[in-house]
C-alpha cells in the first residue's frame, strides 16, 4: 500500500512547480519569534485537477488495502469532485497552524474537519506532493537551523518520524510536508517535557530504529538511526518497517 501511495505521490510531485515564498531574513526571524509557519495556503502551487486526482486515487489505494471503510471511500470520492474542494482543503491545512498558535495563546479557534479522521487522512496523503515540493525551497535555507519549535516551520504540522544523524543530532520530520529540522534529542516534541527520567527510549535489536516515549503526555515518536544506517531515511518506507515498534509502544500504553 505504501509503495503504491509513494509512486502516486512521486508522479504528481514531478509536475508541481516550486512556489514563490518570501524567505527574507526579516520574515524568517519574525516567524521564528512568533512560532508561525511560513507557508500560506494561497502560496501552495496547487493544480485543482491534480488535487482531485490525488484525493480519488489515494482513497482508492486505501480502500483496496482495507485502510478505510467503504462509506469513507465513497465520501472521499464525492469530496474529490466537490466544487468546494479548495475551501475544504484550505480549512484542513490552516488547522495545524491555528492549533499551534492556540497552544501559544495567540491563535483563534481551530476549524477542522470535525471527527472525520478518515477524510483528513486522505487529504493529508493527497496534499503531500504539493507540500513536499514547497518544503524543498525552505529545506536548503541555513536559517532553518534557528527554528526552535516542535512543529513544522513550513506548514505547522506535527512530526511523525525523526532521524538521528551521524553526529547524534535528532531531526524531526513533518508528517505533512516532510520538512526536517533539528530539535533537542531528549525533549518530547508534543508536550516539551525535557525531564530525561520521564522519557522512555527503546530500540530494535539491530539498533536501526528507536522509539522516544514521553511519560508525561503518553505520546511516542519513532526515529531512524542514521549512525547505523547504510541509506538515507525514507519516511514512508521506514514508517512501514517500524510497525512492530508501534505495537510495542502501544502495548506499553503510549499513543502516536
Amino acid at each position: 500500500m505504501h509503495l503504491e501511495l509513494l509512486a502516486l505521490q512521486h508522479r504528481v510531485q514531478s509536475r508541481v512547480p516550486l512556489p514563490v515564498l518570501d524567505l527574507s531574513p526579516g520574515t524568517l526571524k519574525r516567524h521564528q519569534s512568533e512560532g508561525r509557519p511560513l507557508l500560506r495556503f494561497e502560496d501552495i502551487p496547487l493544480d485543482l485537477s491534480d488535487l482531485r486526482l490525488m484525493i480519488r486515487q489515494t482513497a482508492d489505494v486505501l480502500r483496496r488495502f482495507g485502510a478505510i471503510e467503504q462509506p469513507d471511500f465513497e465520501k472521499a470520492q464525492t469530496v474529490g469532485r466537490d466544487m468546494q474542494l479548495l475551501a475544504m482543503v484550505g480549512r484542513w491545512y490552516r488547522s495545524a497552524a491555528e492549533r499551534q498558535l492556540a497552544v501559544a495563546g495567540v491563535g483563534s479557534s481551530v476549524d477542522e474537519l470535525g471527527d472525520d479522521t478518515a477524510l483528513g487522512q486522505v487529504i493529508a496523503l493527497a496534499m503531500r506532493p504539493f507540500l513536499s515540493r514547497c518544503a524543498e525551497v525552505l529545506q536548503q535555507r541555513p536559517e532553518l537551523a534557528d527554528w526552535a519549535h516542535s512543529h513544522c516551520a513550513l506548514c505547522g504540522g506535527e512530526p511523525d518520524l525523526a532521524v538521528i544523524t551521524p553526529s547524534a543530532e535528532r531531526h524531526l520530520i513533518c508528517g505533512r510536508c516532510s520538512l526536517r529540522w533539528k530539535f533537542e534529542s531528549l525533549t518530547c516534541p508534543y508536550c516539551r517535557n525535557s525531564d530525561r527520567a520521564r522519557i522512555t527510549s527503546f530500540a530494535t535489536t539491530d539498533g536501526k530504529y528507536r522509539v522516544y516515549a514521553c511519560d508525561v503526555c503518553q505520546r511516542y515518536l519513532k526515529a531512524y538511526d542514521g549512525r547505523r544506517a547504510t541509506r538515507p531515511v525514507m519516511p514512508m518506507v521506514d514508517a512501514v518497517a517500524t510497525l512492530p515498534l508501534d505495537a510495542a509502544a502501544m502495548q506499553r500504553g503510549y499513543r502516536s
